[in-house]
């Protein structure tokens, strides 16, 4: 029995790794293509900071890619043996499906456990680093988040659109100052160039042949009141940076530990600002929690469902358990994007729409985990 035990233990646990290693490499790389190879191209990013960012991407991506991972080892290592048929000479010895599948619970229990202290602790802190990372590198050097052909909306109450970018000359700026979200000025210019002066809460815009168009201040929605085509010879811009600066002092629900979460849940006082938590942001904050709790869940929810559908496959394919693990982790992925798009939505109760995913497939996987026992 210890030989069965290890075998089927040690073929999930080691199936597991090897997709959660593939996995990992498929979210982090796409991380580094959507936030850091735009920098890249439009600048000289340190070769530290690069690697830092994908060692800080690791945690996140393991919180989505340790549950997907069991799930397809669990598919593919019990579609294998009910193939061979070794599934039915295990039962003809006399032991019990659950007997058989207890070593494959145990490593989801463990993993659960790898994944609530990655949850709860290790993924906050690392978001948090990602987050001062980006804004001392905005702040230092603000032409960082200018990139050609794209807008940027990093500065509080501006919009920039620039076509090209050398060094800091910026081409064909396209500028929205706004008020709120209400937007008061419009602002173009064929070529800019950019004053950083290291530590200023400011940086300086020259814009070259400047043509700007103003909304009357008593009444900004009239466009008949817009003042068209008031054109400068040169222009200046003072971009305040005091917004980015103490932004990389905030920090939200998603950036602290859990063991801070429940205590401002419970005092209802952020833990950073010692203010009231508002209604809408103790949503949220709860949800978090929430969130964690469940997600750390998924391993053996994804166990439980995972058994009965290997076994129902009987293929040797990789691709259909690749398939089926494809399907069960995207609706439960998408139940708890769902759930988090509300969080600060009190009257949906959102922290409890978060345990709806695993409700739904635990449910399912003990039904059907149960009619495979009778079997």
């Amino acid at each position: 029995m210890r030989i069965i035990d290890r075998y089927l233990g040690g073929q999930v646990f080691s199936s597991t790794l090897f997709g959660v290693f593939v996995l990992s490499l498929v979210l982090v790389l796409g991380n580094v293509f959507k936030e850091i190879l735009p920098l890249l191209v439009n600048s000289d990013l340190p070769l530290p900071f690069v690697l830092k960012f994908v060692a800080l991407v690791l945690p996140f991506s393991l919180i989505f890619t340790i549950p997907w991972g069991l799930l397809s080892a669990v598919l593919l290592v019990f579609g294998r043996i009910s193939a061979d048929n070794e599934l039915i000479s295990l039962r003809m010895s006399g032991l019990s499906t659950p007997r058989i599948c207890l070593p494959v619970f145990i490593v989801a229990i463990l993993l659960s456990g790898v994944c609530f202290y990655i949850n709860s602790s290790v993924a906050p802190r690392a978001k948090s680093e990602v987050k001062q990372m980006f804004s001392a590198l905005a702040v230092d050097n603000p032409l960082t988040l200018f990139k050609e052909d794209s807008v940027t909306k990093d500065f509080p109450g501006y919009i920039f659109y620039v076509s090209e970018k050398e060094g800091n000359i910026l081409k064909n700026l396209e500028l929205v100052e706004l008020d709120g979200k209400r937007p008061v000025k419009y602002i173009s210019s064929p070529e800019v160039t950019v004053d950083i002066t290291s530590g200023a809460d400011a940086f300086t815009m020259n814009l070259k042949d400047a043509n700007v168009e103003f909304r009357d201040p008593d009444d900004p929605d009239s466009l008949r009141k817009i003042q068209h085509a008031v054109t400068f010879e040169t222009f200046v811009i003072n971009i305040s940076l005091a917004e980015l600066k103490s932004k990389r002092q905030s920090h939200n629900a998603s950036t602290k530990v859990t063991s801070t979460l429940i205590k401002e849940s419970i005092d209802g006082i952020d833990a950073d600002t010692g203010l009231e938590i508002p209604a809408k942001k103790m949503s949220g904050l709860r949800t978090e929690i929430s969130r964690r709790y469940s997600f750390s869940l998924a391993c053996i929810t994804f166990a439980l469902i995972g058994i009965p559908l290997g076994v129902t496959a009987q293929r040797r394919e990789t691709s259909i358990g690749f398939a089926l693990s494809l399907v069960v982790a995207c609706c439960y992925f998408i139940l708890i994007i769902v759930a988090d798009t509300l969080r600060e939505d009190p009257k949906y109760f959102p922290h409890l729409l978060m345990w709806v995913p695993n409700v739904i497939f635990m449910g399912l996987g003990l039904t059907l985990f149960l009619k495979l026992s009778r079997k």
